[in-house]
């Protein structure tokens, strides 16, 4: 007589998160303000203001833009604000740095926006492997976020898992 085989993962009451299912769809861009600057290193005002006036804006259209400067120049604060701002009616979201950046600002407003009832006195899993590139800020959002409310607290796969925290 063969031993029936029991799949546990599958019965138990274990909740696997997986960020890839939060990752919003839609073209990352990295917009490079170095060529807007005297020599890529010096913000003049005036050239900056008309570099700007002069720049095609929707071509950003729907996507997600990490701003930067590639140079080691000093950009002051009011320089971001002014590129935002024209981004600002095309895009769906601006940062200011890299796409890790990018990537973080949006988890962040994802995360903290999670509904996390589902998870009450629940064993979670944060799954880790992906093929995006979600940040490792990322998991970090999301346990402290299922820190007050999930049982136990775990990151991997069902089949093998680093636990990290745990109720008593």
């Amino acid at each position: 007589m063969e031993k029936e085989i029991i799949n546990r993962v599958a019965n138990s009451k274990l909740i696997t998160i997986d960020l890839e299912d939060f990752y919003p769809e839609g073209k990352r861009v990295l917009l490079d303000i170095s060529p807007w600057l005297v020599e890529g290193i010096f913000l003049k005002e005036v050239d900056f203001r008309n570099s700007l006036s002069e720049h095609d804006w929707s071509t950003y259209k729907d996507t997600y833009v990490a701003v930067y400067c590639k140079t080691d120049a000093i950009i002051p604060s009011w320089a971001y604000m002014l590129v935002s701002l024209e981004l600002a009616p095309y895009v769906k979201k601006i940062a200011i740095g890299d796409l890790n950046s990018l990537e973080t600002l949006l988890f962040a407003e994802i995360i903290q926006q999670m509904d996390i009832e589902t998870y009450r006195n629940k064993p979670v899993i944060v799954k880790g492997c992906t093929s995006k590139p979600i940040p490792d800020s990322a998991y970090s959002f999301i346990c402290n976020k299922l820190h007050s409310v999930a049982s136990k607290i775990m990151y991997g796969e069902a089949c093998s898992f680093v636990p990290l925290t745990q109720k008593k």
